[in-house]
């Protein structure tokens, strides 16, 4: 086994054994925990699956294959929640930042388990950084998808919208960080601050109730 799966079984191991332990409420959301981080590693095995058949280097891939089949892998089980568990709006949103927040988590492991890092400002951005933007487009397929889900003839078209934006922001993420100096450091800036922005506005939108 290569260092991702063996990765996996310790990151997933307690988390399966705590799904079994906990209440309901608890258990679903470790489900959506662990379903992030397998998300992640059925990602980086499809996306190297299509480097190799388009035979382009891990680079290119992590710019053009990746986002897309990332962000379209995230969206399968809530996807699967919403259809077979006719889940309501709010269990379904926080399901989806888990599985973005669980993906984010076994993605920063891999890295610092393959480069490693002397610098912890460095380790930080890059923690903050791609968790903030995973999470940020989790947040935007919640609201793209129920505004538009109960409206029937917009909802595959929209749904695959919101998706198309995502990956589209993810590239832009991917490609910037890889450019590495200023580069690095606005793409993880610009998901923390419109997370930040998100906060603030939905604390309002609480307050205002």
């Amino acid at each position: 086994m290569t260092y991702m799966e063996n990765t996996f079984i310790c990151l997933a191991a307690p988390l399966f054994l705590a799904i079994l332990c906990l209440k309901r409420s608890w258990r679903r959301a470790l489900t959506f925990l662990l379903a992030g981080m397998i998300c992640c590693l059925l990602s980086a095995y499809v996306s190297s699956f299509f480097a190799a058949i388009f035979e382009i280097d891990l680079a290119t891939a992590s710019h053009a294959v990746a986002p897309a089949v990332e962000e379209c892998i995230k969206f399968l089980p809530i996807l699967f929640y919403i259809i077979i568990f006719e889940a309501g709006k709010e269990d379904s949103i926080n399901g989806i930042l888990l599985v973005s927040v669980g993906f984010a988590t076994f993605e920063n492991v891999c890295f610092l388990t393959s480069y490693g890092t002397s610098d912890l400002f460095s380790l930080m951005i890059r923690g903050f950084g791609t968790g903030a933007m995973h999470v940020l487009c989790g947040t935007a397929t919640a609201i793209g998808l129920f505004s538009l889900w109960d409206r029937a003839w917009i909802r595959i078209t929209g749904t695959f919208a919101v998706l198309c934006f995502t990956i589209t922001f993810h590239a832009i993420f991917n490609i910037m960080v890889s450019a590495g100096g200023i580069s690095l450091w606005i793409a993880s800036a610009v998901p923390m601050v419109l997370i930040i922005i998100v906060f603030v506005l939905s604390q309002k939108k609480i307050g205002l109730k």
